[in-house]
């Protein structure tokens, strides 16, 4: 495309005719004929790197005219550069699946719209997910990098769907995303609310602007588009007026869901490996068996079906697929039993809320212990990491205090402001170390819940990803 397509302004006289093949935010990924744009980060200024983007053959560079020396090639100079930005990629990558929902919240936002993604493939869809998971769709699936990826990256990978014949697509929108504008240029066919915890408060400074990021979702939604919410969330009220001044339809979930234009949850009766459900919708009760555990799944496995059902599909196609639905790596994963009869479970909780939420959610299908074994981040939220020792030390039966990804920051200074609130706690840096002695203690009726790494595949230390996976090592330890 021309420069002068992408831009209504701030393009430079007689630069509208250069052609562009391509745009990217990351100076290592351009190629020759590409825009670069140059955007402040948290960390660092995309200024510093326009002379490696300018070798690797960048022929424009787009800033908010804060450079501050002549770049040698095209300037684009904008106002909002990262909305700009978007707004770009979105017509040069223009074909896209037909239906795209969005779904943003602190908690359960990758099993939500995997859960979609599985229910609409049930009913026959071609569809996909994106996400913290990667974009996984009938071809399989591409790591993305984020969450919320960049616009350039989401752009270009629903437009390569779009071109797999994939017709819908559920996506995670994070607070990130949001407030960078990263998702702009989508007009998405439905949106919904999990819940509003604490997270992210490194980046968004306070919970009023972490909210207000998430609330920015409905401003991207069609207008008489659905809005599900979760109505168990503690915000619930305040997204539900949001989306009402944004002349959405509201559709509420979960236990205190109204009887009517809503999905209500009725009962839920926990087994050993799964849970039966009734639902209300349009008047009628259903029941379901989920082959999934904890109520948290039940409440993601709900808003998704919301979802489903919002967008047009019949009501037996939804419970049908709810019926068949997978666990999502990471998120409550069964990973396997012990010789003792313990059971092993590896999930992402890794924020209080989320850590709190999965303890409770093992409880009714643990009827002996429950072992935590958890850490905290480094170079993020300081202030969670008692919280989740108390929540730990209430929640659980044993609690053994490890590493996550301590990142910059020392590993045992970390683990000593968690054990501040857990001072009962088993203190073991080591994580593989942590989940080998938490498999061995396992006996009949005990539930292993080890949390705070998920889907990662690597542990990150003074700058470094060394490989590591949750999963591969409490395997190696159920066989020894």
């Amino acid at each position: 495309m021309k420069l002068g397509d992408l831009f209504d302004y701030g393009v430079p006289e007689g630069a509208g005719a250069i052609d562009i093949t391509g745009l990217t935010a990351d100076s290592r990924k351009v190629k020759p004929g590409f825009l670069f744009a140059a955007l402040k980060g948290v960390a660092a200024h995309g200024r510093d790197f326009v002379e490696q983007a300018k070798a690797n053959g960048a022929v424009a560079v787009l800033s908010a005219g804060d450079l501050g020396f002549d770049p040698g090639i095209a300037e684009v100079v904008t106002k909002e550069p990262r909305r700009d930005f978007a707004l770009a990629a979105s017509a040069f990558y223009v074909r896209r699946p037909r239906t795209i929902v969005a779904v943003t919240g602190t908690n359960g936002k990758s099993s939500t719209v995997d859960f979609l993604r599985q229910i609409w493939t049930h009913a026959g869809k071609r569809a996909a997910s994106l996400g913290t998971l990667g974009a996984i769709g009938p071809n399989g699936v591409v790591d993305l990098g984020h969450t919320t990826p960049d616009p350039a990256a989401m752009h270009e990978s629903l437009s390569t769907l779009s071109d797999q014949g994939v017709t819908h697509v559920a996506m995670e929108a994070s607070s990130h995303g949001l407030e960078q504008h990263r998702v702009v240029g989508v007009t998405f066919a439905a949106g919904a609310f999990t819940n509003l915890t604490q997270d992210h408060l490194d980046y968004h400074l306070d919970m009023a602007s972490y909210r207000d990021a998430k609330l920015k979702l409905w401003e991207l939604v069609r207008v008489g588009g659905p809005a599900v919410i979760n109505a168990d969330a503690a915000d619930a009220d305040l997204f539900e007026r949001a989306a009402k001044q944004n002349e959405l339809d509201v559709v509420l979930c979960g236990w205190r869901a109204p009887r009517e234009h809503a999905l209500k949850i009725v009962e839920i009766l926990p087994r050993p490996n799964a849970q039966t459900m009734v639902l209300l919708w349009d008047g009628k009760e259903h029941k379901v068996e989920l082959p999934l555990i904890g109520e948290f799944q039940a409440l993601n496995a709900v808003c998704a079906a919301a979802l489903a059902l919002a967008t047009g599909e019949a009501l037996e196609a939804v419970l049908a697929g709810m019926a068949k639905l997978k666990p999502v790596k990471g998120r409550m994963e069964h990973i396997g039993q012990s010789k003792s009869g313990g059971h092993v479970f590896v999930d992402y909780a890794h924020t209080p809320d989320g850590l709190d939420v999965l303890l409770r959610a093992a409880r009714p299908h643990a009827p002996g212990r429950i072992i935590a074994v958890f850490g905290c981040g480094g170079d993020r939220d300081s202030d969670k990491r008692p919280k989740m020792g108390a929540i730990a030390a209430r929640q659980a039966d044993i609690v053994i205090v490890t590493d996550d990804n301590p990142r910059s920051e020392d590993p045992a200074a970390i683990r000593a402001q968690i054990l501040k609130a857990a001072p009962n706690a088993t203190e073991i840096g080591d994580r593989a170390q942590a989940i080998r002695e938490a498999v061995a203690m396992l006996k009949a009726g005990d539930a292993l819940m080890i949390a705070g790494k998920g889907h990662e595949t690597g542990q990150i230390i003074k700058g470094v990803t060394h490989p590591f996976s949750d999963q591969d090592i409490a395997r190696a330890a159920l066989e020894s």
